[in-house]
Protein backbone atom coordinates (compact mmCIF):
# COMPACT_ATOMS: atom_id res chain seq x y z
CA UNK A 1 0.00 0.00 0.00
CA UNK A 2 1.50 3.43 -0.96
CA UNK A 3 2.47 5.49 2.09
CA UNK A 4 0.05 8.42 1.44
CA UNK A 5 -2.98 6.14 1.59
CA UNK A 6 -2.01 4.75 5.00
CA UNK A 7 -1.90 8.27 6.51
CA UNK A 8 -5.05 9.71 7.97
CA UNK A 9 -6.75 12.46 5.90
CA UNK A 10 -5.86 15.14 8.47
CA UNK A 11 -2.17 14.09 8.42
CA UNK A 12 -2.13 14.16 4.61
CA UNK A 13 -3.66 17.65 4.69
CA UNK A 14 -1.06 18.89 7.17
CA UNK A 15 1.76 17.41 5.09
CA UNK A 16 0.37 19.06 1.95
CA UNK A 17 0.19 22.44 3.73
CA UNK A 18 3.74 22.04 5.05
CA UNK A 19 4.99 21.15 1.56
CA UNK A 20 3.23 24.19 0.05
CA UNK A 21 4.80 26.47 2.68
CA UNK A 22 8.25 25.06 1.92
CA UNK A 23 7.78 25.59 -1.81
CA UNK A 24 6.49 29.13 -1.40
CA UNK A 25 9.21 30.05 1.09
CA UNK A 26 12.03 28.54 -0.98
CA UNK A 27 14.92 30.90 -1.74
CA UNK A 28 15.23 32.55 -5.12
CA UNK A 29 16.41 30.17 -7.80
CA UNK A 30 17.70 30.60 -11.32
CA UNK A 31 14.07 30.27 -12.43
CA UNK A 32 13.27 33.42 -10.41
CA UNK A 33 16.27 35.24 -11.90
CA UNK A 34 17.23 33.78 -15.30
CA UNK A 35 20.42 35.89 -15.27
CA UNK A 36 21.60 33.85 -12.26
CA UNK A 37 21.62 30.56 -14.20
CA UNK A 38 25.32 31.10 -15.03
CA UNK A 39 28.03 33.00 -13.19
CA UNK A 40 28.99 35.02 -16.25
CA UNK A 41 25.34 35.74 -17.06
CA UNK A 42 24.76 37.20 -13.58
CA UNK A 43 27.91 39.33 -13.82
CA UNK A 44 26.95 40.69 -17.24
CA UNK A 45 23.43 41.43 -15.99
CA UNK A 46 24.80 43.45 -13.06
CA UNK A 47 26.32 46.02 -15.45
CA UNK A 48 22.91 46.46 -17.09
CA UNK A 49 21.24 46.71 -13.67
CA UNK A 50 23.46 49.61 -12.51
CA UNK A 51 23.02 51.42 -15.83
CA UNK A 52 20.14 53.85 -16.30
CA UNK A 53 18.50 55.91 -19.00
CA UNK A 54 18.06 59.69 -18.57
CA UNK A 55 15.28 60.43 -16.07
CA UNK A 56 15.60 57.08 -14.28
CA UNK A 57 17.74 55.44 -11.63
CA UNK A 58 18.64 51.78 -11.17
CA UNK A 59 16.26 49.44 -9.39
CA UNK A 60 18.38 48.88 -6.29
CA UNK A 61 16.36 45.85 -5.15
CA UNK A 62 17.15 44.25 -8.51
CA UNK A 63 20.86 45.10 -8.04
CA UNK A 64 20.84 43.67 -4.49
CA UNK A 65 19.20 40.45 -5.72
CA UNK A 66 22.44 39.51 -7.50
CA UNK A 67 24.45 39.43 -4.25
CA UNK A 68 24.65 37.38 -1.10
CA UNK A 69 23.53 39.71 1.71
CA UNK A 70 27.02 39.43 3.29
CA UNK A 71 28.83 40.40 0.06
CA UNK A 72 31.62 42.95 0.03
CA UNK A 73 32.70 45.32 -2.72
CA UNK A 74 36.18 46.87 -2.82
CA UNK A 75 36.42 49.89 -5.11
CA UNK A 76 39.35 52.00 -6.24
CA UNK A 77 38.37 55.38 -4.76
CA UNK A 78 41.53 57.36 -5.50
CA UNK A 79 44.89 56.85 -7.19
CA UNK A 80 46.37 55.30 -4.06
CA UNK A 81 43.47 53.93 -2.03
CA UNK A 82 40.53 51.55 -2.09
CA UNK A 83 37.38 51.46 0.00
CA UNK A 84 35.67 48.34 1.32
CA UNK A 85 31.87 48.46 1.21
CA UNK A 86 29.11 46.23 2.49
CA UNK A 87 26.37 45.60 -0.06
CA UNK A 88 24.30 48.45 1.37
CA UNK A 89 27.38 50.70 1.46
CA UNK A 90 28.05 49.92 -2.22
CA UNK A 91 24.47 50.83 -3.14
CA UNK A 92 24.64 54.03 -1.07
CA UNK A 93 27.94 55.00 -2.71
CA UNK A 94 26.31 54.54 -6.13
CA UNK A 95 23.27 56.59 -5.05
CA UNK A 96 25.60 59.37 -3.86
CA UNK A 97 27.44 59.29 -7.21
CA UNK A 98 24.12 59.57 -9.08
CA UNK A 99 23.11 62.60 -7.00
CA UNK A 100 26.55 64.27 -7.07
CA UNK A 101 27.02 63.88 -10.85
CA UNK A 102 23.34 64.55 -11.70
CA UNK A 103 23.27 61.16 -13.43
CA UNK A 104 19.49 60.83 -13.06
CA UNK A 105 19.11 63.64 -15.60
CA UNK A 106 21.79 62.40 -17.99
CA UNK A 107 21.81 58.62 -17.61
CA UNK A 108 24.71 56.29 -16.93
CA UNK A 109 26.02 53.25 -18.76
CA UNK A 110 28.41 50.48 -17.77
CA UNK A 111 29.25 48.16 -20.64
CA UNK A 112 31.14 44.87 -20.53
CA UNK A 113 34.00 44.90 -23.05
CA UNK A 114 35.43 41.44 -22.32
CA UNK A 115 35.24 38.72 -19.68
CA UNK A 116 37.42 35.84 -18.58
CA UNK A 117 35.49 33.28 -16.52
CA UNK A 118 36.61 30.23 -14.56
CA UNK A 119 34.04 27.92 -12.97
CA UNK A 120 34.98 25.05 -10.68
CA UNK A 121 32.08 23.19 -9.11
CA UNK A 122 30.05 25.69 -7.13
CA UNK A 123 32.60 28.52 -7.22
CA UNK A 124 33.44 30.94 -9.99
CA UNK A 125 35.78 33.80 -10.74
CA UNK A 126 34.88 36.27 -13.47
CA UNK A 127 37.35 38.95 -14.54
CA UNK A 128 35.73 41.84 -16.44
CA UNK A 129 37.03 44.71 -18.53
CA UNK A 130 34.26 47.31 -18.60
CA UNK A 131 33.64 50.87 -19.72
CA UNK A 132 31.63 53.36 -17.65
CA UNK A 133 30.27 56.62 -18.96
CA UNK A 134 27.81 59.31 -18.00
CA UNK A 135 25.49 59.28 -20.99
CA UNK A 136 25.95 62.31 -23.24
CA UNK A 137 29.17 63.36 -21.53
CA UNK A 138 32.00 64.71 -23.67
CA UNK A 139 34.42 62.62 -21.61
CA UNK A 140 35.36 59.28 -23.11
CA UNK A 141 34.29 56.13 -21.27
CA UNK A 142 36.43 55.20 -18.26
CA UNK A 143 37.76 51.65 -18.38
CA UNK A 144 37.98 49.50 -15.29
CA UNK A 145 38.68 45.93 -14.33
CA UNK A 146 36.43 44.09 -11.89
CA UNK A 147 37.22 40.74 -10.28
CA UNK A 148 34.08 38.84 -9.19
CA UNK A 149 33.91 35.88 -6.84
CA UNK A 150 30.65 33.92 -7.01
CA UNK A 151 29.08 30.88 -5.42
CA UNK A 152 26.29 28.61 -6.59
CA UNK A 153 23.70 28.03 -3.87
CA UNK A 154 20.04 27.17 -3.89
CA UNK A 155 20.07 26.48 -7.62
CA UNK A 156 21.54 29.82 -8.75
CA UNK A 157 24.68 31.96 -8.74
CA UNK A 158 25.30 34.74 -6.19
CA UNK A 159 27.99 37.44 -6.13
CA UNK A 160 30.14 37.07 -3.02
CA UNK A 161 32.58 39.90 -3.72
CA UNK A 162 33.82 42.38 -6.27
CA UNK A 163 37.27 43.96 -6.30
CA UNK A 164 37.87 46.87 -8.65
CA UNK A 165 40.96 48.39 -10.25
CA UNK A 166 41.42 51.19 -12.77
CA UNK A 167 44.00 50.70 -15.55
CA UNK A 168 46.74 53.32 -15.87
CA UNK A 169 49.83 53.58 -18.08
CA UNK A 170 51.79 51.89 -15.26
CA UNK A 171 49.03 49.36 -14.62
CA UNK A 172 47.69 48.30 -18.05
CA UNK A 173 44.67 46.09 -18.69
CA UNK A 174 45.63 42.44 -17.98
CA UNK A 175 46.62 40.47 -21.09
CA UNK A 176 43.68 38.03 -20.68
CA UNK A 177 41.27 40.95 -21.16
CA UNK A 178 42.94 42.63 -24.14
Amino acid sequence: MPWPTILRPRTRTLLAIAFAILVLAAPASAQDDPDAATAEGLVRALYDRVSSEPGTTPNWDDVRSAFLPQAIVVLRTSRDSTTVFTLDGFVQDFVSFIERANVKATGFRERVVKTQAMVFGDIAHVLVLYEAQITGSARPPQQGVDSFQLIRREGRWWIVSITNEIPTPNRPVPAVLR
